[in-house]
């Protein structure tokens, strides 16, 4: 994950020689388009994907223009991940309507391909939906450079409408970090397989994107300040009503009243300290970077077809350590 200016400018082209497939950036202290144009300079192999730029934060002609710029500024290499944050986010931090959200999110999408289809195909736009109306594109603002055709669609999704919606119309499905190989296995997969095979398409048309929690330490001291970490990211999302299914699913609903609680009163230390081993250990994948490069893979082979990694002692800086990558691509080796 990329997450600043500085990452951006000097590590992008070092994460490309460590062996990264994909470098992912993300809407939280800086311009996600921004990040992404900045890696996209600075190598030539690696996929650059928004996880995720913020789909209600602007309108879909925004989110084309910028999309088409990135996939021909890194030569094809860009997929635009979109998710669509929380009510008081919208409309209280970026001052847009909020609505409706998956309905709205499917539409945003039709709307992203129906512009693409008059930039690349030469058809007329005329879409005219519920949340928006675009029908007016002339030779002036319409771009010329085509040679790498439109970019992919992922789609960041919890619960199961907007699950439904990332089958429907995206290319992939980008996974929250709290989630389980349970939750996916039992829930999100057999949903997204039924509308694939719904709209008469296969699982080879999509992809499935994760960036599981991983608490990594090589020494003792490191390992306890990542579990200490890890504990209060737990907590911080478990105290998220929309993220209660998961928990449910685990027989640990029981928990979110309790953080809601106590985050509504700012006792954040205390959220996690409350957090036990065995939620800790639902949600993350806990050790150094052997331990944690295995147990990755045993968790995951199967459901990802592309994974990341979430560092919990610092839940604005996700990112996958390289050693952990480089024990799993061992791993896939043979070694």
């Amino acid at each position: 994950m990329v997450n600043t200016l500085g990452q951006a400018q000097s590590e992008s082209a070092q994460l490309e020689q460590l062996g990264y497939d994909v470098l992912f950036t993300n809407e939280s202290k800086h311009d996600p388009f921004l990040l992404s144009a900045l890696a996209a300079e600075r190598t030539s192999r690696v996929e650059i994907m928004t996880y995720i730029a913020v789909a209600f934060g602007r309108t879909p002609l925004l989110a084309a223009h910028s999309a088409h710029d990135l996939n021909l500024l890194s030569k094809g290499r860009f997929t635009l991940g979109l998710g669509s944050q929380i009510k008081p986010h919208i409309e209280r931090r970026f001052s847009m309507p909020w609505s409706h959200p998956a309905p709205r999110m499917k539409e945003f999408i039709q709307a992203l391909h129906a512009i693409w289809d008059c930039w690349y195909e030469g058809k007329r736009l005329n879409f005219e939906g519920r949340f928006y109306q675009h029908t007016l594109m002339t030779p002036m603002f319409t771009p010329v450079e085509k040679q790498y055709g439109r970019p992919r669609v992922a789609l960041g999704a919890v619960g199961p409408q907007m699950t439904r919606v990332a089958a429907e119309v995206a290319d992939g499905l980008l996974c929250h970090s709290f989630t389980t190989p349970r939750y996916l296995r039992e829930v999100t997969l057999p949903m997204v397989n039924e509308v694939l095979l719904a709209k008469g398409r296969t699982r080879a048309d999509f992809r499935v994107v994760g960036q599981p929690f991983v608490a990594v330490g090589e020494t003792d001291e490191a390992l306890a300040a990542a579990v200490a970490g890890a504990r209060q990211t737990v907590a911080f999302y478990a105290s998220t009503p929309a993220y209660k299914g998961v928990l449910d699913l685990h027989g640990l609903g029981d928990i979110q009243p309790e953080m809601l609680r106590l985050s509504k009163l700012g006792r954040w230390q205390e959220m996690g300290s409350v957090i036990s081993d065995e939620v800790l250990n639902t949600f993350f994948v806990v050790g150094n970077a052997a331990t944690c490069a295995r147990e990755l893979l045993a968790r995951y082979t199967g459901v990802f077809d592309a994974i990341g990694g979430y560092a919990g002692s610092d839940p604005g800086h996700p990112s996958m350590p390289a050693p952990v990558l480089l024990e799993i691509r061992k791993l896939q080796a043979g070694g």
